[in-house]
């Protein structure tokens, strides 16, 4: 797991062409490549950087972002993608490309 430390040796927050600001990579990422995790304490509420993650049994859990992955915005042609709270490159990114994933539907 990165920290939010390591993140940010990884990645930077700036203005978005998407919505409001947005996460930046600052290196090279190869398709695959583990990005970070998301961190936050759980909530019961949808809110601005809450992610929603879909349990074993099928419900779903809120985690509030306390880290810089909270600056993710979505885009239906992603370069990254969640497996739970964990977040992967699915495609290669260059230096100063902007960092999304599929919000998907609601849940």
């Amino acid at each position: 797991m990165k920290s939010n430390k390591k993140l940010k040796k990884y990645f930077f927050v700036d203005t978005s062409k998407i919505h409001g600001k947005g996460l930046f990579s600052q290196v090279e990422i190869e398709s695959g490549a583990y990005l970070g995790r998301y961190h936050g304490p759980k909530v019961k509420e949808n809110g601005m950087h809450v992610l929603w993650v879909e349990t074993d049994d099928g419900g779903w859990e809120g985690y509030d972002g306390q880290n810089i992955l909270r600056y993710l915005n979505h885009c239906k042609k992603p370069n990254a993608e969640f497996d739970g709270r964990d977040l992967y490159a699915i495609c290669d990114i260059r230096p100063g490309e902007e960092i999304t994933f599929d919000y998907g539907e609601e849940p």
